[in-house]
């Protein structure tokens, strides 16, 4: 059997759907769909994932001659332990580095997108498991018509960084903008540069400034 017949058995054994596989592993369900037919291969992190979640090697996985995965004895025992060992660290350090801390993503959608996202995760950067996209986006970073995050984009956005038109943050810039630096249409903030109106201790208005 080649990888992507064993990962649809293994898949169907333990109940789950593809997209009920994609969110446990953080990836999207077209990701799953072509590691099942064979027309692409997950990287070493997600391997090391689906190894854990169904309790078998690697080796069983990436191996088409290998078509049972058994559990060696005397010798064998000591070896597969130190390569099971090594594979769990090197799978904490990956999750530690890169993978997700929480995820959550609603079944229930409006435009195209989930009424509800949630990602959090260690990398600083922008990555899929630490950006939320949907109506409501919570996370490191978020795009959405509610968005919250450390830097955040939407309609009505709160974060560190934001931007909306109504957006709340350290450093916001939209129609509304409030925070320590506001730039926007009508700006509120410790400095404040606004075009009908600012607001706060150092504040510049195209109109009007406000004491």
């Amino acid at each position: 059997m080649q990888f992507h017949e064993k990962l649809t058995e293994l898949r169907r054994k333990a109940g789950l759907s593809q997209e009920q596989l994609a969110d446990q592993l953080g990836v999207t369900r077209q990701s799953v769909s072509k590691w099942e037919s064979g027309t692409a291969m997950p990287e070493l992190g997600k391997l090391i994932a689906l190894s854990e979640l169904f309790g078998v090697s690697i080796d069983y996985l990436v191996k088409e001659n290998q078509t049972s995965d058994p559990r060696p004895t005397g010798e064998g025992d000591s070896c597969s332990a130190r390569v099971e060992e090594k594979l769990d660290l090197l799978a904490r350090d990956y999750r530690r580095s890169f993978g997700p801390v929480y995820q959550y993503t609603s079944r229930r959608t409006l435009l195209g997108l989930p009424l509800v996202s949630i990602r959090f995760g260690h990398d600083r950067h922008p990555t899929r498991y630490n950006t939320a996209v949907g109506v409501v986006a919570i996370g490191n970073f978020s795009v959405g018509i509610l968005s919250v995050g450390l830097i955040s984009a939407g309609v009505v956005s709160v974060g560190m960084i934001a931007l909306g038109l109504a957006a709340v943050g350290m450093v916001s810039i939209g129609g509304v903008a409030i925070g320590l630096s506001a730039l926007g249409i009508w700006s509120y903030g410790v400095s404040a540069l606004g075009w009908k109106s600012a607001a706060g201790i150092t504040a510049v208005s195209g109109d009007r400034p406000l004491p």
